[in-house]
C-alpha cells in the first residue's frame, strides 16, 4: 500500500512541476514594451484569480466534507446529542462556505482589473 501511495505522490509531483513548467512558457514574450508588460500582469491576476479560487474551493469541500464526517460519527456514537452537535455542525459548515465565498470575491476583484 505504501508503495502505491508513493508512486501516486511522485506522480503527482511530476505533474505539477510540468504544468508549472508549461505556464512560464504560455507567459513568456519576446517584446519589453509597457503594453507587453501589462498584458503579462494581467495573465498573472487571471491566473492568480483562477488558481486561488480552485484552492478555495478545493479547501472549503474539504473541510465541509471532514465536518459532516465527524458529525456523523458523533451522532453514530450518541444519538442523544444530535441537537447540540447539530448546531455547532451549522455554524461550523457556515463558517467554512464564508471563507470561500471571500475567496470569490478577491477572485471577482481580481478579475474586474483585467
Amino acid at each position: 500500500m505504501t508503495v502505491q501511495r508513493a508512486l501516486k505522490f511522485v506522480l503527482m509531483l511530476s505533474a505539477g512541476l510540468v504544468v508549472t513548467g508549461l505556464s512560464a512558457v504560455a507567459f513568456a514574450q519576446g517584446d519589453t514594451s509597457a503594453e507587453a508588460a501589462r498584458a503579462g500582469a494581467t495573465g498573472w491576476i487571471g491566473l492568480g484569480a483562477g488558481i486561488g479560487m480552485g484552492l478555495a474551493a478545493f479547501g472549503a469541500g474539504m473541510g465541509q466534507g471532514r465536518a459532516t464526517a465527524a458529525f456523523l460519527d458523533g451522532v453514530a456514537r450518541n444519538p442523544g446529542a444530535r441537537p447540540q452537535v447539530f448546531t455547532a455542525m451549522i455554524l461550523g459548515l457556515a463558517l467554512i462556505e464564508s471563507l470561500a465565498i471571500y475567496a470569490l470575491v478577491v477572485s471577482i476583484l481580481l478579475w474586474t482589473k483585467i
